[in-house]
């Protein structure tokens, strides 16, 4: 999945902040768990989106919700995401800023696809040779699509290596008819 580059910006400014205080991964946490609260929670998404509903209540209900143990720098970039009327992009400023924290770490999360669910030992040695390939820590999700015949697909950020069956045969394919 993409991010915007709004959803971008937010989160290297959210990283930004974090990094003064080494809060880089607290930081993570929070915005992650706002994130997925407002893709999750009906009540909160339609209370963040209700035009009956004043700036200024929804300000202080998300300041009172957070409590005294969120860091104020995290409340106050929450309270300006909501001011530049931005909250529908918090799920998007988590995900860019879970892709910043792993920038920095020097890993990676492809997405594997196979034709059927992988054992522990092939999982490793997937892993392994995307490691050695990508020199970078590989945290995969694996996904099953039983039309890629066999092989499989690995889509890491931009970059696509298709090594199913299924692209060996439409390759096969245009050859022939090109021939």
């Amino acid at each position: 999945m993409s991010t915007s580059a709004v959803a971008r910006n937010y989160a290297s400014t959210l990283y930004d902040l974090a990094a003064r205080d080494g809060s880089e991964a607290r930081f993570g946490e929070l915005i992650s768990a706002i994130g997925s609260l407002y893709e999750t929670d009906s009540g909160f998404h339609h209370f963040l989106n209700a035009p009956g509903i004043a700036l200024a209540e929804k300000k202080a209900a998300l300041r009172a919700a957070l409590g005294g143990d969120t860091p104020e720098p995290f409340v106050r970039f929450l309270l300006v995401v909501l001011d530049r009327r931005r909250h529908n992009s918090l799920p998007g400023i988590a995900l860019a800023y879970r892709e910043i924290l792993d920038e920095k770490a020097g890993r990676v999360r492809p997405v594997v696809t196979l034709p059927y669910e992988p054992d522990p030992e092939l999982a490793n040695a997937i892993v392994s040779a995307l490691e050695k390939r990508f020199d970078k820590k590989m945290i995969p999700e694996f996904r099953v699509d039983p039309e890629i015949v066999g092989g499989l697909i690995v889509r890491a950020g931009d970059r696509l290596l298709d090594a199913s069956v299924r692209r060996g045969l439409k390759d096969l394919k245009q050859e022939l008819i090109e021939a």
